[in-house]
């Protein structure tokens, strides 16, 4: 047995469905099912995502106030007044501004940009900023990405005589700014046909609405930013995305060959997961560090040097903010793993001074990851007296409205189900943990605490061609509200598995079914090497991609998870020396049985855990499900009432055996006969002092000879008295086998061939056909 640390929720589509789409839109199996697990069950539906056009693009007049933005900003033009593009520090916010600096530019504005610094100014509208620039002339502030929470700051900023036009897709409050002009998708309610454009997404609009036609060249940026805001890719932001994603796999500009350069992304393959994976991280590192300037100086470099500098320093901006982010996380983990309090509370809630800001709710997102518990990582300030975080979640603990019950000790917070940012005192950090942590007792269960993976694509090795993964990536862009499909291959076989990788981390495979074979790759996976094994029915969950090698094609599948309800084998046998395969056991469930009192002493220097010795049905109970069997027991029987009592999903053999019954063989009816007449024609015989002579005169080994000795002894038929062999001439006539010694040693011969040196096939069939007798394989 494997088992996934996660759920396995596998979604079967309906066929019938699967195969109307197929037959009327002309299309794979695959991409049938991957539109159908969208939620495009009907012909219709699915063309209009497949097709999109420019009639996806609404008009911008119909977002309100856009023509009243307009008026003010081309009054602006035609005056010469100074404009300022107040930005965001994130991806979307660099973007956003970038796209209303073109189109001011371009119209021949006097405009400059300003995005505030994440840890001196904050989030948003800042009034020291907007004084600042009323006294450098600016008359007419623009926001991109940000200003429908800037209440007090845009009042301020009429109060000086400074017009104010909002751009911003955030989520509004009841009480809106007194800007001039508010130009936002969702206010008021329901006005515009589609209400989840990004920030960028909203510029874009403006700048479409000042141009007068579509401007194309902004597509790239509006992409960008649409994708790094995780907003859904449905309907107009879908439209932006698959257009941008053309512009940058064709365009000239020397920032985007620049950023392919320091992210080793061939431009003609841009897609969303370059921009999600790739572009976006450094967009946003270069603000989650300090100022954000430099993201849009690089966004707007008309030449390669330019290009080339800022792609830098945000390659290494990104860099520095890994190895920040890495840092927290060792830490965070350390404090957990050492701290009960923290490591008992449903909710994780660790806190440290000094930690940047800019990165936890990365680090939050880490170990949500690892743990599975909703967490709250923050940054602590003894000189402010305040503890700043930020919190990530799981299904079923909608964070915002959690913290809402507790915010009379919060200074502020906000954000939604599953992410939140809040400031609040220090010292109220033990009891925000342990609030949180009896409001998750109250809403979270056990089975709500282990992760999901949700599987809608289930495939046939059969349905994965090359033409079908190509036909798969014309139906992106996938993201938020269009999930990249996740793909099961389920009930397969390994028909080849080896590691790979400088530090073999790596796992090659070729799977099987009954329609064919496929390779699949792990990726940190090497430690399924010894956990796998041949002639196990496996699922597998990943990502199909195409391998291109020396001009060849071929799918393959990009593991990210394996399981088995299957018991499994693992052939030891052969290797008694435990630190060649000891290190592949499992850590723990695991128990080490011998059935000899000599394998214990064999054995007992190369093992830190105790070894059960095994004698009667007393030792077998209780035994976990993880079995390593040391060496052989004297019947068949006995191995068989051991499975039936442990029940074992995992069988180590290594039936570590000094003295093979089965390679000495049996002796012949004529060896017996010899020996006894030896033995008659030498009373006293001193077998001892001569077995070695004799064993090389009858061409035997000196096991075969004390064995056929004990026979005779058993039966009767000598005597042994001080090492002194001698037969007795007056015993009655008696059948070999009748000798329990002889009985035991056909047995063990026996034995010995099933289980010590059948191949592997044959021993994993002897266990199952006890496995099915007791109805558990």
């Amino acid at each position: 047995m494997i088992q996934s640390t996660k759920n396995w929720v596998v979604e079967q589509p309906n066929e019938d469905l699967i195969k109307q789409l197929q037959k009327e839109l002309n299309i794979s199996s695959l991409a049938a099912k991957i539109l159908a697990a969208r939620g495009y069950t009907t012909v219709e539906k699915a063309q209009k995502i497949i097709n999109m056009d420019s009639s996806n693009l609404h008009d911008p007049y119909l977002l309100n106030g856009m023509k009243e933005a307009v008026e003010r900003i081309e009054e602006a033009l035609n005056n010469g007044e100074k404009i300022l593009v107040y930005g965001d520090y994130d991806a979307d916010g660099i973007t956003s501004t970038t796209v209303m600096m073109n189109v001011l530019l371009d119209l021949g504005a006097d405009v400059e940009f300003c995005i505030p610094n994440r840890f001196s100014h904050g989030y948003g509208p800042n009034e020291e900023l907007f004084r600042k620039a009323y006294n450098d002339g600016v008359r007419l502030i623009i926001t991109v990405d940000n200003g429908i929470s800037g209440i007090e700051p845009v009042r301020v900023a009429k109060e000086l005589g400074m017009d104010v036009i909002i751009t911003d897709h955030h989520e509004a409050g009841e009480v809106l700014p007194p800007a001039d002009v508010i130009i936002h998708p969702r206010v008021p309610e329901g006005h515009y046909p589609f209400g989840e454009l990004a920030g960028v997404g909203v510029a874009f609009k403006l700048a479409h609405a000042l141009y007068g036609e579509v401007p194309d060249h902004l597509y790239e940026f509006a992409a960008i930013g649409t994708v790094a805001d995780l907003v859904p890719l449905e309907g107009e932001n879908r439209y932006i995305v698959q257009q941008g994603i053309k512009q940058l796999k064709t365009t000239y500009n020397p920032w985007v060959r620049a950023l392919c350069e320091v992210t080793s992304v061939k431009q003609q393959e841009i897609d969303e997961d370059a921009i999600g994976f790739y572009f976006a991280p450094r967009l946003n590192a270069i603000g989650r560090l300090g100022d954000a300037d430099p993201g849009v100086a690089f966004l707007m470099s008309d030449n390669d040097l330019d290009a080339t500098t800022g792609a830098k320093l945000l390659n290494q901006k990104n860099v520095e903010r890994k190895e920040i982010v890495n840092t927290i996380t060792e830490q965070a983990i350390e404090m957990i793993e050492n701290d009960s309090t923290i490591s008992n509370s449903l909710v994780l809630v660790i806190a440290k001074e000094g930690w940047n800001p800019g990165v936890i709710g990365i680090v939050a997102s880490r170990l949500v990851e690892k743990y599975y518990r909703p967490t709250i990582v923050l940054s602590l300030d003894p000189e402010k007296g305040t503890a700043k975080g930020s919190g990530r979640s799981i299904e079923g603990f909608h964070l915002y409205r959690e913290l809402s019950k507790n915010r009379e000790i919060l200074t502020s917070f906000g954000g939604h189900p599953m992410a939140a940012g809040m400031t609040f005192a220090l010292e109220n950090v033990d009891e925000i943990r342990s609030c949180l942590h009896q409001q998750a007792l109250e809403c979270l269960t056990d089975e709500m605490l282990t992760p999901k993976l949700s599987i809608d694509v289930p495939v046939d090795i059969s349905e994965v061609t090359v033409d079908a993964i190509e036909e798969i990536k014309k139906l992106g862009p996938f993201g938020t509200g269009f999930a990249k499909p996740v793909y099961a291959l389920q009930d397969v076989q390994v028909r080849s598995m080896r590691k790979i990788g400088a530090g073999e981390n790596h796992l090659k495979l070729e799977l099987e079914d009954a329609h064919g074979f496929i390779d699949a790759i792990g990726f940190s996976k090497g430690h399924l090497y010894d956990e796998i094994t041949y002639g196990v029915n496996l699922s597998f969950v990943g990502d199909l991609q195409i391998n291109e090698w020396q001009g060849k094609k071929k799918p393959q599948l990009m593991i990210t998870d394996v399981q088995t309800n299957e018991w499994q084998l693992y052939d030891y046998r052969g290797k008694n020396q435990a630190q060649k395969w000891s290190n592949n056991l499992p850590q723990k469930d695991c128990d080490l049985i011998a059935f000899q009192q000599s394998t214990l002493q064999a054995f007992e220097e190369q093992f830190t855990n105790p070894i059960h010795l095994v004698t009667n049905e007393e030792d077998m109970k209780n035994l976990s499900s993880n079995i390593v069997l040391l060496d052989l027991p004297k019947s068949a029987q006995t191995l068989e009432k051991l499975i039936e009592q442990a029940k074992p999903q995992r069988i180590y053999a290594v039936f570590y055996t000094p003295e093979s019954k089965y390679f000495n063989g049996m002796p012949t009816r004529e060896h017996f006969s010899w020996y006894y007449g030896f033995l008659k024609k030498r009373p006293n015989f001193n077998l001892q002092m001569h077995i070695e002579k004799l064993a090389k005169h009858i061409g035997l080994n000196v096991e075969i000879i004390k064995f056929m000795t004990n026979v005779f002894f058993e039966l009767g038929f000598v005597t042994i008295e001080n090492g002194l062999t001698t037969v007795n001439s007056n015993v009655p006539k008696r059948s070999l086998t009748e000798a329990r010694v002889y009985k035991q040693r056909v047995e063990q011969i026996e034995l010995e061939q099933q289980l010590l040196y059948a191949p592997y096939i044959e021993l994993k069939q002897w266990f199952n056909e006890r496995m099915r007798e007791y109805n558990y394989s």
